[in-house]
C-alpha cells in the first residue's frame, strides 16, 4: 500500500494537522484561567479546592506524556495520536455537563491526556516529512504548545465574558473532534521501529508516582506551606521513588525511557536547557497578566479587563507562529544548537524590554512578543537536537521526555515566581497585592534563567550530518515498504 497523497506531497497537510493537534492540546491548559475567580461559585466549592481544576490537568499531562510517547514507539504514533484525542473530547463533554467539583476534575484530567499529542506529533514528522522540510515542520509543531497557550487565553476570556462558561468546553469538544477527524484523514500510518518491544508497566507506575508526588509538592507548596509535613513528605517520597525508578530503568531490558540514551551529553544538556527555558517562559506568563489587570491605584497596575489583557498578550502567540518557520531555516543553515542559543538570548532580551517598558500596556505587549519569539525558536530547536541523538525506535519516547522537562520547568517556575510575588507585597485598597519590586524580581529571575539556558545550550556537543538507518520492514506494518531513511539534523 502506498503512502497517502498528503505525505507524498511533502507532508504539508500532515504538518498542519499535527500543529493543530498541538495547539488544541495546549489550549486545554489555559482554558479555565478566565474562570478561576468564579469556579468556587460555579462548582459550589472552596477557592482552595477550585485550584485543583488547573492542577489535575498538569498532573495527568506530566504522567501521560512519557507513557504515550513510549506507546507511540511500540504501537505506532498515528494510532496513539488518535487514542489521545478520545479522552480529550470525552473530558471536554464531561466538563461541559459538570455542576460540581468531582466531575469537573475527572473531565479536566481526561483533557490532560491530550498533551501526549505534542511529542507524538513531533516524532511522527521524522517519518513523513522530507529531510529538506523537516526542521521547519519540527519548529512549527513543537512551538504549538506556546502558540496554543498564547492564543487560547484571549479566546477563552472572550467566551467566558460574553457567553455561558459551558460554551468553553463544548467548543473544546468540537475542536477535539475536528482534530481527530483531520488526523484520521491525513496522517499516514508508518512502521514502528520499536515493534517487538514490551511496555514497561513497572517503570510507568514508578515514574507516575514519583512525578505526581514531585509536582504536588511544587505546585501546592505555597498553599500547604513549604515546611509542612505534607510537602516535605511528598518531596522526600518523590526523591526515593524516582531514584528507585531510575535503578529499575537501567536494569530492565525494555525500559519506558532509556536513561543511557538520555544521559548522552547532547540529549542531557538539551533537556536541561529545556527545563530552564520552560521556567523562563512561565515567569512572563504569570507576571504580565497580573500587571495588566492590577488596578491603576497601585501605581504600577494598568487596570485592564481580563479580555483586554488577553488581547494585549495575543501577539505573543502570533509571534511564535511567525518565528517558527524562520527558526527552521536557521536550523537548516546553522544547526539546532545555534537556534536554541539564539532563542534563549532573545527570551532574555524580551525580559529586558519588560523591565524597561513595564509601565505601559503596549510596552508589556512588545516585551512579551519578543520573549515569545525566543520561545518559538528554542522550542523548535529542542526536538531536532534530541532526535539527532536517538535511534528511530526511541524518537517518541525521547521527545516525550523532553516535553516533560519543559513542563517541569513551567511548574517550578510557577512555584518560584509564586513565592516571590507572595513574599514581596503591598496593601492597596484594603487588599494585599504583590509589589512592583516583586514583579521586577520575577522578571529578573526569568531573564537570568534564559541567559543560563543559552550558556547550557552553548555546551551541547556538535554532531556530524549523518543518515539514520532506515527501520527494518515489518510485514505487519502498513506502508512498511515506503519508509525512507531519515537524515539527522546537525
Amino acid at each position: 500500500m502506498s503512502v497517502p497523497p498528503s505525505a507524498a506531497r511533502g507532508g504539508r497537510p500532515v504538518v498542519m494537522a499535527l500543529a493543530l493537534a498541538g495547539v488544541t492540546a495546549a489550549v486545554m491548559q489555559t482554558l479555565v484561567t478566565p474562570l478561576l475567580a468564579d469556579l468556587p461559585r460555579l462548582l459550589d466549592t472552596t477557592p482552595a479546592d477550585a485550584t485543583w481544576v488547573v492542577t489535575v490537568t498538569l498532573l495527568v499531562a506530566a504522567v501521560c506524556v512519557p507513557i504515550t510517547g513510549r506507546l507511540g514507539d511500540l504501537l505506532g504514533k498515528r494510532a496513539v495520536l488518535l487514542a489521545c484525542s478520545v479522552p480529550l473530547i470525552v473530558g471536554s463533554v464531561v466538563c461541559a455537563l459538570s455542576s460540581t467539583l468531582a466531575p469537573m476534575l475527572a473531565g479536566r484530567g481526561l483533557q490532560g491526556v491530550g498533551m501526549g499529542m505534542v511529542p507524538l506529533g513531533v516524532a511522527l514528522l521524522r517519518d513523513v516529512v522530507p529531510a529538506d522540510r523537516l526542521s521547519s515542520a519540527i519548529a512549527l509543531v513543537s512551538a504549538s504548545m506556546g502558540i496554543g497557550g498564547g492564543l487560547g487565553l484571549p479566546l477563552a476570556a472572550a467566551v467566558a465574558q460574553y457567553a455561558d462558561w459551558r460554551a468553553l468546553f463544548w467548543g473544546s469538544a468540537a475542536l477535539g473532534l475536528a482534530v481527530a477527524v483531520l488526523l484520521w484523514r491525513v496522517v499516514p500510518a508508518v512502521p514502528t521501529p520499536a515493534r517487538g518491544g514490551r511496555f514497561d508497566l513497572v517503570g510507568a507506575l514508578g515514574l507516575s508516582a514519583g512525578l505526581v508526588a514531585l509536582l504536588l509538592a511544587v505546585s501546592k507548596g505555597a498553599d500547604w506551606g513549604w515546611t509542612s509535613p505534607t510537602v516535605l513528605g511528598l518531596a522526600g517520597g518523590a526523591v526515593v521513588v524516582l531514584f528507585g525508578w531510575g535503578l529499575w530503568e537501567l536494569r530492565t531490558r525494555h525500559p519506558l525511557i532509556d536513561l543511557r540514551t538520555t544521559a548522552r551529553p547532547r540529549v542531557l544538556l538539551t533537556n536541561l536547557a529545556s527545563l530552564l527555558v520552560g521556567f523562563a517562559m512561565y515567569a512572563s506568563m504569570l507576571v504580565v497578566p497580573q500587571l495588566l489587570q492590577f488596578p491603576e491605584a497601585t501605581g504600577y497596575g494598568l487596570g485592564q479587563s481580563m479580555l483586554a489583557a488577553g488581547l494585549w498578550m495575543a501577539p505573543g502567540g502570533l509571534m511564535m507562529m511567525v518565528v517558527s518557520p524562520l527558526g527552521g531555516r536557521l536550523t537548516d543553515a546553522r544547526g539546532p544548537k545555534v537556534t536554541l542559543i539564539c532563542g534563549a538570548l532573545v527570551v532574555a532580551c524580551g525580559y529586558g524590554l519588560l523591565q524597561a517598558l513595564m509601565g505601559t500596556a503596549w510596552g508589556l505587549m512588545i516585551g512579551l512578543a519578543v520573549a515569545s519569539g525566543g520561545i518559538g525558536l528554542a522550542y523548535g530547536a529542542m526536538p531536532a537536537l534530541v532526535m539527532s541523538a536517538v535511534p528511530p525506535g526511541e524518537t517518541a519516547a525521547a521527545n516525550a521526555f523532553n516535553t516533560l522537562m519543559r513542563s517541569l520547568g513551567t511548574s517550578v517556575g510557577a512555584a518560584v515566581v509564586g513565592v516571590v510575588l507572595g513574599q514581596m507585597t503591598v496593601t492597596s485598597g484594603g487588599a494585599t497585592l504583590p509589589s512592583e519590586a516583586a514583579f521586577r524580581t520575577a522578571l529578573l529571575i526569568g531573564g537570568a534563567l534564559a541567559l543560563l539556558a543559552a550558556l547550557v545550550a552553548a555546551t551541547i556537543p556538535g554532531r556530524r550530518l549523518e543518515p539514520f538507518p532506515a527501520p527494518a520492514p515489518d510485514a505487519d506494518a502498513p506502508h512498511a515498504e515506503s519508509a525512507p531513511a531519515r537524515t539527522s539534523v546537525r
